[in-house]
């Protein structure tokens, strides 16, 4: 199972939100090439960034902080928030962006995510942000009546390299990762699956690559690594 520490971009500066809410952003590090590096001293060998300003807006925002962590980065970078059209994974893709995830685009665009899967194999990822099983979207200020299984479902067989499955009630509260949610769509789809969202500990690791069923891909590694909680040796070695 492979381990994504996050970094998400608030007005170009590294911050954690809790359960996505903008009003509840804490800085951790104003450059985020810093971040990064730290992040790959530390032995990850893969980065989640999201640019969340784009998620609300609609399109990119944080070009310039994005910009800055390809510049140091060698590990592969996956990039959601605010990607809406096939000028924008085009643009982050040539930029140097491993894996664009699209959100929002998935459930109010969804032929435009499976072209974009067809042109670019192994290239797109669809970010599931659920509340209650719900599918949210913009920045998951909006709650639709849509399933998370539902929308997995949907793009079953149209080349989409893994799904971000994100638990917004847990996430950023470290209250522990939503196995639950996790497997039910790791069960119900091929697509690779990769858990975010209250990951608390070494605990959740081992939860999620140890549960009954389908195997988990990865999971994305939020406040509970910039507070400490979890050791970065220990968790790539319960991981493999």
């Amino acid at each position: 199972m492979k381990l994504y520490p996050a970094i998400d971009l608030k007005d170009g500066v590294c911050v954690r939100l809790l359960r996505g809410e903008m009003t509840t952003a804490t800085s951790f590090n104003d450059d985020p090439a810093d971040q990064a590096l730290r992040f790959a001293a530390m032995g990850f060998e893969a980065l989640h960034v999201v640019d969340l300003n784009g998620a609300f807006t609609g399109h990119s925002v944080n070009h310039n902080a994005v910009s800055s962590i390809l510049d140091v980065m060698r590990a592969p970078v996956q990039l959601g928030g605010g990607i809406r059209d096939m000028a924008g994974v085009e643009r982050w893709l040539d930029a140097g962006i491993a894996r664009v995830i699209l959100g929002t685009a998935a459930v109010r665009n969804p032929d435009f995510v499976k072209q974009a899967a067809r042109e670019f194999p192994n290239h797109v990822a669809v970010g599931i942000d659920a509340r209650d099983g719900q599918v949210a979207v913009q920045g998951w200020a909006e709650t639709t009546d849509m399933q998370a299984v539902e929308l997995a479902k949907a793009f079953e067989g149209c080349g989409v390299a893994a799904i971000v499955v994100t638990d917004i009630s847990r996430d950023g509260l470290k209250t522990g990762v939503n196995v639950a949610l996790t497997g039910q769509l790791a069960d119900a789809v091929s697509i690779p699956i990769i858990a975010s969202g209250g990951v608390a500990n070494i605990y959740d690791i081992t939860a999620l690559k140890n549960r009954v069923g389908t195997p988990i891909e990865g999971a994305i590694l939020g406040r509970a690594l910039y507070d400490g909680d979890i050791d970065p040796t220990e968790a790539l070695l319960a991981a493999r």
